[in-house]
C-alpha cells in the first residue's frame, strides 16, 4: 500500500506540473489558430524618427533618423549602428502579445515591471510611445511586459529581450574605416620589416612595391573585406591626445599600418599590441580614439609578401588555349588550334595529337611557384620560352623558364620578380613536349 500511495503522489504531482508547463506554453491542440494581438498596431517601422533605449544595466541612449540613416543623440553624438536600429524598429511594428497575465495587475513588481528592467521608447507619427520589459518567465520561453498608461501585463517572445536590450556601444558605428569598398583603388600594408603597395587596374589588383607583380585578387580583396566587416570590440579610450598614450597601447610603433585609397579620399588604421583574449588595441588614423579589434585581422596584415602574389604560371586553360609556342634549344615549336583538332605548325607542318597537345598544355598551365626571388642570373639563359594565346585569341601571356644548379625558375613576362618552382614540374612539361616530337 505504501509502495501504491508513493506512485499516487509521483502521478498528481508529474499531472500539475504538466498543466502549468500546458499553460505556460500557450499551446492549444485541437483549436483554430488564433490571431496574434500586435502590441503597437498600424506601426511600420520606416515611420519611426526616434528611439531611446534604457538598458537593463541603466544605461540610457537616443537615436534619431536624418534621412535613411540614424544617428546618436545622446549621451554623445555619434554614427549608429543602422543594423542594430533596424532590428529593433522592425521588431518593434511585428511585435505581438503572446498571452496576457493580468489585465488590472496590481503589484508589478512580481513581474519585474515596478521598476521595468528595459525600456523602449520611440516617436511614430508625431506620437510617443513607450515599451517596458520585465523579468522572464519561469520557462524562460517569455518576458513579461507592459505599457506605462495601461495596468495590462502581458507576454512577449524571450529573444526580444536581447534585441532590446542593447548599451550606448551596441548602437554605435563599430566600423574601423571609413571607406567606400566598392570605389578603393589603392592599397598599403606597412610593418618594421617590410612595406607591400598594391593599386587596382581595371578589375585587377597588382603590386607595385617591393616590385611590380601580379596580386592575388582573392588575398587583396579578404584584406580589405576583413577591414570592411571587422567591428570594434571596445573603446578603451575615447581621445589619444600624447605619444605617452600611444606608447601604452603599443601604437607608437605599430606592429602594423593599413592604408586604403580611393581616388583622392584615404583612409588608414594602427594596429598596436595584444590586449589579450584574442584582441589587439588599434585606432583609425582620422580618429582619436583607442578600440579593440579582433586578432585575426592583425594576422591578415602581417602575412608575408608571397601570400599577396599569383601562384599560377598562366591564366590560361587547356581548353581555352588557341595557340601555343615553345622555344627550347634555339628551336621554336608552333601549335595552334583548329575547329575539331589541333596542329602542328613549326618546326614543320603537319597534325598534331590532339591528346598529347592538351596534356602539354595541362603541365603548363598546372605549375605554380613555391617561393618568390629577386630575377637570378639563371633567367639570362632560359631553358625554355613558352607564348599562349587564349579566349579566341584575345590574351596573350609569355612565361620564361630557367634552371640554376637543381632549382627551377619562371618569369612572367612584365613581373619584376622571378618564382621558384618544383623541378618535378618543369621535367614534366619538357616529357609532355618531347612526347610531341
Amino acid at each position: 500500500m505504501k509502495g501504491l500511495r508513493s506512485f499516487l503522489v509521483l502521478i498528481v504531482v508529474a499531472a500539475a506540473l504538466g498543466g502549468y508547463l500546458y499553460y505556460d506554453s500557450k499551446q492549444e491542440p485541437g483549436g483554430p489558430e488564433k490571431k496574434q494581438e500586435k502590441v503597437f498596431p498600424d506601426l511600420k517601422p520606416d515611420k519611426i524618427d526616434d528611439v531611446t533605449v534604457k538598458s537593463a544595466a541603466g544605461e540610457k541612449t537616443s537615436v534619431h533618423k536624418q534621412g535613411s540613416d540614424w544617428r546618436i543623440t545622446q549621451p554623445t553624438p555619434f554614427e549608429a549602428d543602422s543594423a542594430e536600429i533596424s532590428g529593433i524598429t522592425s521588431n518593434l511594428a511585428s511585435l505581438e502579445v503572446q498571452r496576457v497575465i493580468d489585465e488590472q495587475a496590481a503589484d508589478l513588481k512580481q513581474y519585474g515591471l515596478d521598476p521595468a528592467h528595459i525600456e523602449v521608447s520611440f516617436k511614430s507619427g508625431g506620437k510617443d510611445h513607450t515599451l517596458l520589459l520585465g523579468q522572464k518567465t519561469p520557462t524562460g520561453g517569455d518576458v513579461y511586459a507592459r505599457l506605462p498608461d495601461k495596468p495590462r501585463v502581458f507576454l512577449v517572445s524571450s529573444y526580444l529581450e536581447a534585441t532590446f536590450n542593447k548599451s550606448t556601444f551596441d548602437l554605435r558605428d563599430k566600423t574601423i574605416l571609413k571607406v567606400d569598398r566598392d570605389k578603393i583603388d589603392r592599397l598599403d600594408i606597412e610593418s618594421p620589416d617590410r612595406t607591400l603597395s598594391f593599386a587596382k587596374k581595371g578589375a585587377d589588383w597588382r603590386i607595385t612595391a617591393p616590385a611590380d607583380a601580379r596580386a592575388d585578387f582573392s588575398a587583396i580583396e579578404a584584406i580589405l573585406g576583413r577591414l570592411n566587416s571587422t567591428p570594434m570590440k571596445a573603446i578603451v579610450k575615447p581621445d589619444v591626445s600624447d605619444a605617452k598614450d600611444l606608447k601604452e597601447y603599443g601604437l607608437d610603433k605599430p606592429a602594423a599600418t593599413v592604408r586604403v585609397g580611393a581616388g583622392s579620399s584615404q583612409a588608414g588604421l594602427s594596429i598596436g599590441k595584444s590586449a589579450g583574449e584574442g584582441l589587439v588595441y588599434a585606432k583609425d588614423l582620422s580618429r582619436p580614439m583607442v578600440f579593440t579589434v579582433e586578432s585575426a585581422l592583425a594576422d591578415e596584415l602581417k602575412k608575408p609578401a608571397d601570400d599577396f602574389r599569383i601562384k599560377d604560371l598562366f591564366d590560361a586553360r587547356a581548353f581555352n588555349t588557341t595557340r601555343l609556342e615553345m622555344v627550347r634549344q634555339g628551336q621554336t615549336y608552333t601549335f595552334e588550334k583548329g575547329k575539331d583538332a589541333w596542329k602542328q605548325v613549326s618546326p614543320a607542318a603537319k597534325a598534331a595529337d590532339t591528346a598529347k597537345v592538351e596534356a602539354l598544355l595541362t603541365a603548363l598551365t598546372n605549375a605554380r611557384v613555391t617561393s618568390f626571388e629577386a630575377r637570378p642570373p639563371a633567367m639570362d639563359s632560359p631553358e625554355l620560352t613558352v607564348s599562349i594565346k587564349f579566349e579566341d585569341g584575345q590574351k596573350q601571356e609569355k612565361v620564361t623558364f630557367a634552371k640554376k644548379g637543381a632549382d627551377t625558375f619562371a618569369q612572367r613576362e612584365g613581373d619584376a620578380i622571378a618564382g621558384k618552382i618544383d623541378t618535378a614540374t618543369f621535367d614534366g612539361i619538357i616529357k609532355a613536349l618531347d612526347a610531341l616530337k
